[in-house]
């Protein structure tokens, strides 16, 4: 939250600099001809709503529960519990990923999963989430660890890693919500089940 400025470049087609003050998400595109950046995208919002979602779908294993049903149920499409067909993408670039769903909406996860259980996640707090975080906060979308705000966290150490969440509001603050229920546990007992004596 004491950041001053936080942005990224862009390279590809047209080259551009997303940069954000504090006041709002700003994207300038390099003019080739005259040498300058130009500002083309001004005051950038992240829709609060989405269909798009961005996971590294290989660790699937590793994931948290709550993350796998965040997954699975967007997975399901219009004839399960959220009633709408989703699109997942994965390019594998956080910052091509934060560029997308600055410009279209969207949400990114790179969650703690059991992987590596001495990690609390794969990015960086400080150089990774702490900069997007601030962007898509400032776009009016929403950063978190699944549990937390991003920008909330304490650094504790230069190369600190985190899990991050971001993109569109109301996806984000759904995954923060699956992290905050209880986990439904199972006895480890077979002859018991949950309800009754014996199981069906």
């Amino acid at each position: 939250t004491q950041q001053m400025a936080a942005g990224y470049a862009l390279y590809g087609p047209t080259t551009m600099l997303v940069l954000t003050v504090g006041t709002g998400v700003y994207g300038f595109t390099l003019d080739p001809s005259l040498g300058e950046f130009k500002l083309t995208h001004p005051q950038i919002q992240i829709p609060a709503d989405t269909q798009e979602f961005a996971i590294n779908a290989s660790n699937s294993r590793f994931w948290e529960a709550p993350v796998k049903r965040y997954v699975d149920e967007c997975l399901a499409g219009r004839s399960g519990p959220r009633g709408k067909d989703f699109n997942m993408r994965w390019i594998a670039s956080m910052v091509a990923e934060a560029h997308r769903i600055l410009m279209r909406g969207g949400v990114f996860l790179y969650p703690r999963d059991t992987k590596d259980a001495a990690k609390p996640g794969r990015l960086r707090l400080l150089y990774e989430a702490n900069p997007i975080g601030w962007l898509v906060e400032q776009a009016g979308g929403r950063a978190s660890t699944g549990r937390v705000p991003v920008l909330a966290v304490p650094p504790t150490g230069l190369h600190q890693r985190i899990g991050l969440v971001f993109g569109s509001r109301h996806e984000v603050e759904r995954i923060e919500r699956y992290h905050a229920e209880p986990v439904a546990t199972r006895d480890a007992v077979p002859l018991f089940a949950e309800r009754s004596l014996f199981r069906d």
